[in-house]
């Protein structure tokens, strides 16, 4: 087997989400999971196909998706067995939603409760806490520092999904009349 090919990072170190095809490609689970799965580097249709347990030309089809939304590149053509394979990278190392949408953010949950699903360990916390808008920030700020400057082990380390999240919790409307 030749040896995996060397590529370089993800073009861009952040990519804000604000589009509405961005919105609309990410609101699909399959998509969310291609993300995932590009998340350490370039594949293949073949290989994400057997990687995710999905159809070839479903995974083809999403692909498209993502790349027309900029989510995902072609990072490299090769020509082999008289085709041409390509390998999809993606467009950034984390993907930013400042102002997240219910369907995305649906999908996105979704894709994450079924990586869930089938990881054999797993942490996940949920609290709530009363802060000012300084603390929220500051915490949101020392989340984000946190993962952005975790140490990844080598390449044969498994792989560890991180899902960080700081959202004010809605107030409960009044639904009686005020006299």
């Amino acid at each position: 087997m030749p040896d995996q090919p060397s590529y370089p990072p993800p073009p861009e170190d952040v990519l804000e989400i604000g589009a509405p095809e961005q919105f609309a490609a990410l609101a699909h689970p399959l998509r969310q999971r291609l993300l995932f799965a590009l998340g350490q580097q370039p594949s293949t249709t073949s290989r994400l196909a057997a990687q995710l347990d999905a159809k070839k030309g479903n995974v083809a089809h999403h692909l498209k998706v993502l790349r027309e939304a900029g989510l995902v590149h072609i990072a490299e053509s090769r020509h082999v067995r008289g085709g041409t394979e390509q390998y999809y990278q993606r467009t950034a190392r984390r993907m930013l939603v400042a102002e997240p949408q219910a369907a995305g953010t649906a999908a996105m949950l979704a894709a994450f409760a079924h990586e869930l699903d089938r990881s054999p360990a797993e942490t996940l916390t949920l609290r709530h806490l009363r802060l000012t808008p300084a603390q929220a920030k500051e915490l949101g700020d020392t989340l984000t520092k946190l993962v952005d400057e975790a140490e990844e082990g080598a390449g044969d380390q498994p792989v560890h999904g991180v899902l960080v999240a700081l959202y004010q919790q809605a107030q409960p409307t009044d639904t009686t009349d005020s006299a």
